[in-house]
């Protein structure tokens, strides 16, 4: 698998990317948190961020999926869950590892984090999942993250766990 790497500098240029890659993760899903105009909004959000850092993989030309985030502020945390007591220094947190489902299952999602987090200059890394995809939460579970707690960070998004990693 091919991997580029993007900054804050090539968001534009690659926001078109991230959102098809989306929209083929989430094909058919009536939820409208998991829409396109919902998640351009992420998109945006998490990429105007000065540190954004994206990795996303390729085969036979065709993009297999990606990972994105940056650090938080200094004491910043999810919206919704108190930062653990415990943790100190910075933290970065990913925001998003999106794999097209006919990837899913053969390793790519791992390669790309793994990429991803080779470039960071953080002690922890904490992401969310989706507690109604247990398998998800057990998969980064197998990458050595812990869950934290949940959170609820607005009223249409779902239950996510909140999971954490030493890096």
């Amino acid at each position: 698998m091919d991997l580029n790497r993007y900054t804050h500098a090539d968001a534009q240029d690659v926001r078109s990317l991230l959102l098809d890659v989306h929209d083929e993760a989430y094909m058919g899903d009536p939820d409208p948190f998991n829409s396109r105009e919902r998640f351009s909004y992420f998109v945006d959000l998490w990429s105007s961020r000065e540190d954004w850092q994206c990795v996303s993989g390729w085969e036979e030309g065709c993009p297999v999926g990606y990972a994105y985030g940056s650090k938080f502020k200094p004491g910043g945390w999810w919206k919704g869950h108190r930062r653990p007591a415990g943790l100190r220094g910075p933290i970065f947190a990913l925001s998003e590892l999106m794999v097209i489902p006919k990837w899913r299952g053969t390793g790519r999602a791992q390669q790309i984090h793994d990429a991803l987090l080779e470039s960071v200059t953080a002690e922890m890394v904490t992401l969310l999942v989706d507690t109604e995809h247990p398998k998800v939460q057990a998969l980064y579970e197998s990458w050595n993250y812990s869950k934290e707690g949940e959170t609820k960070p607005s009223d249409d998004s779902p239950l996510y766990a909140v999971m954490v990693r030493k890096l």
